[in-house]
């Protein structure tokens, strides 16, 4: 299943400096049922932005008019605990490309890639920095440049590189996924089989 090229992504941010967020608090396991990858974005952080009878918690920051965004900005260590490919399906389904964090478990890091939301992992002190420029301006907007591989803020003149997987990132620049990328290669490998001895 294609999903939309990513390439350089500017947007404001939604800041959730919560370290440990795992895939159970992402989409919990009872909204686990569906097989297609449509509507899991109304029960992302479900018990988080909801109370028992369904009104949103006003604390939590997807219920605050003030942060909007495609950029997820989280606390370490996110997307820990189980591999269920739902809590990447929730955050796109959701509206987010990007979630940026200092460390993610390494699971939920290729689920995201392999649907197209880019997990950008930054050292600490920098993304410390972006959360202090979110709540001091929460229409600060950073820029995603996936080509040159830099989270920039460019109205305090501040970016940091980062790394990604050069098959993920080329797959994430033409939109692909791996039966995409399959499919586009398809006859180089015909016409390798076709001269390749068995």
């Amino acid at each position: 299943m294609a999903y939309d090229k990513f390439n350089i992504l500017k947007s404001t941010c939604v800041p959730l400096p919560i370290e440990n967020i795992d895939t159970d608090q992402i989409i919990p396991a009872r909204f686990l049922k569906a097989t297609e990858r449509k509507g899991f974005g109304e029960n992302l952080f479900r018990d988080w932005r909801y109370n028992m009878d369904d009104s949103p918690k006003k604390d939590f920051v997807l219920n605050n008019e003030k942060f909007k965004g495609q950029i997820l900005v989280g606390g370490k260590n996110f997307g820990s605990g189980s591999s269920r490919e739902h809590a990447a399906w929730a955050i796109y389904d959701y509206g987010f490309r990007c979630v940026i964090s200092s460390f993610f478990a390494d699971i939920f890091r290729n689920n995201c890639l392999n649907i197209g939301v880019l997990p950008v992992q930054l050292s600490t002190e920098f993304l410390d920095k972006i959360f202090k420029a979110v709540y001091n301006d929460p229409k600060i907007e950073l820029i995603v440049n996936l080509t040159e591989q830099k989270v920039l803020i460019p109205k305090l003149k501040l970016s940091e590189f980062f790394d990604i997987n050069s098959y993920k990132k080329e797959n994430m620049l033409n939109g692909y996924d791996d039966i995409d990328y399959l499919m586009n290669i398809k006859e180089d490998i015909l016409e390798f089989s076709k001269n390749t001895p068995l």
